[in-house]
């Protein structure tokens, strides 16, 4: 029986690369997104990741395939939210980026938990940022991006009781979290998707990423968080110890 991965958010920028890649890497993948786009890949749903029917629809099209046994949670959301905004639009703010960001995540994991027990085996990444690594450079957790932010960072939550929670399950569950890196999200902060200089050509390639998503599912390896920096080899690292593997 075919092994299933799951992307969320598949039809563009790192959702893309991981489906990509993980369909090179043998596994029958299951990509979906609120974008028709996402119908280009063969298994392609069109489905929110915050709606519960919607990730109903999803597992059931997963099982269809085969078993389980990867789960990425890529779907995520971005804008600016100044913390002096109206309560209305920080209300608007916080339902636009914590249902996707924090529900989604919620909502697939959940649902997808019982499969990858059943199966005896499997791997959740969330994909998150590393604004919840120490500090590199200036420039992160921006002053106006704090709910953002508080998305991150309540990933950490997730990842470290769930990995604890399924370990005895043979089911590891890890954060990737990288800086800036070339994709549509990114470009879409800019007028015409033009990058400012400073940023052109000094991004995290999706393709060091999409390897280090196989290089964390392999490594056997769970309750961590793997950074990955502007300028840095994209790289595992060494085992940090247990009290570092969540906040570096």
């Amino acid at each position: 029986m075919s092994k299933v991965a799951i992307v969320s958010g598949a039809a563009q920028g790192l959702g893309r690369a991981f489906a990509e890649r993980l369909e090179t890497e043998g596994y029958a993948v299951l990509p979906f997104d609120i974008r028709e786009s996402v119908t280009d890949f063969a298994n392609g749903v069109v489905a929110n990741v915050a709606d519960r029917e919607d990730i109903a629809r999803v597992i059931s099209a997963a099982c269809s395939l085969g078993e389980i046994e990867v789960v990425v949670n890529n779907a995520g959301t971005w804008r600016r939210t100044p913390v002096d905004s109206s309560w209305e639009q920080a209300l608007e703010d916080w339902d636009f980026i914590m249902d996707t960001n924090l529900q989604g995540v919620l909502l697939l994991s959940r649902a997808a938990t019982p499969h990858l027990i059943a199966h005896g085996t499997g791997h959740i990444i969330n994909i998150s940022t590393y604004y919840v690594l120490p500090a590199k450079s200036s420039g992160t957790n921006g002053p106006e991006t704090d709910l953002y932010n508080a998305s991150k960072w309540a990933l950490n939550g997730f990842t470290d009781a769930w990995a604890k929670t399924l370990r005895e399950h043979n089911i590891s569950v890890n954060g990737m979290c990288m800086g800036a890196t070339d994709t549509a999200m990114l470009r879409g902060l800019f007028p015409d998707g033009q990058l400012p200089p400073d940023l052109e050509g000094n991004l995290i390639a999706v393709d060091d990423l999409s390897q280090q998503l196989i290089d964390i599912i392999a490594s056997g390896r769970t309750g961590e968080n793997f950074g990955a920096w502007v300028g840095e080899t994209v790289q595992l690292g060494d085992l940090p110890p247990l009290h570092k593997r969540i906040t570096g």
